[in-house]
């Protein structure tokens, strides 16, 4: 009798422990879904902020066709895009490359430089980089949580049975140099 109460309290531990476990992957699981989901809305509000800086750099610079369809290209190559965080970083790295030849441009057009539009629309794209960059940052921070949880013994015996996956960090490409630097904001001297 006693070896059937020992067995019934092992088997409590053992549906207690994956009743633990289920339910923290659930929350990991929800906690990235909800930082991706901020990336989204910072990435979004970047998508609203280059068609006017492209019109407001057009009015200047409208010889400058190919660094302007390459911006163009690249925004809609971005907003097309809705796979997972490593193909997104992709397109986000091309949509940033372009922005910093756009803004290349405006070293050589110092009425465009001096223009009230186009240095609140830096600003303003400045401002939405950083968002960006800690809504990345806190992502990958809760990406690193669930990695970690789904990886470590035991709770990967667990996370293998409900066939939780390990999720993609959002990263910049190390080999794109011109996405690994800032975005330049210039107010002119």
């Amino acid at each position: 009798m006693t070896a059937l109460y020992i067995l019934l309290g092992l088997a409590v531990l053992v549906a207690g422990y994956v009743w633990l476990t289920y339910n923290a992957l659930v929350s990991l699981v929800n906690r990235a879904r909800e930082a991706w989901s901020d990336i989204q809305v910072q990435m979004k509000r970047r998508y609203d902020l280059v068609p006017n800086l492209v019109e407001t750099v057009k009015g200047y610079a409208s010889q400058e066709r190919d660094v302007l369809e390459r911006v163009t290209r690249a925004r809609a190559e971005a907003m097309a895009n809705n796979g997972p965080a490593d193909s997104q970083a992709k397109s986000e790295n091309f949509l940033t490359g372009a922005l910093k030849s756009l803004f290349a441009l405006s070293e050589a057009y110092p009425d465009l430089k001096s223009n009230q539009n186009f240095l609140a629309l830096q600003t303003e794209l400045s401002e939405i980089e950083d968002h960006i960059q800690k809504s990345r940052r806190f992502y990958n921070g809760n990406v690193r949580g669930l990695n970690i949880k789904i990886e470590q013994f035991p709770s990967n015996l667990v996370a293998k049975q409900f066939r939780f996956e390990t999720w993609e960090y959002f990263e910049l490409d190390e080999a794109d140099a011109a996405a690994t630097q800032p975005v330049k904001v210039d107010f002119g001297s």
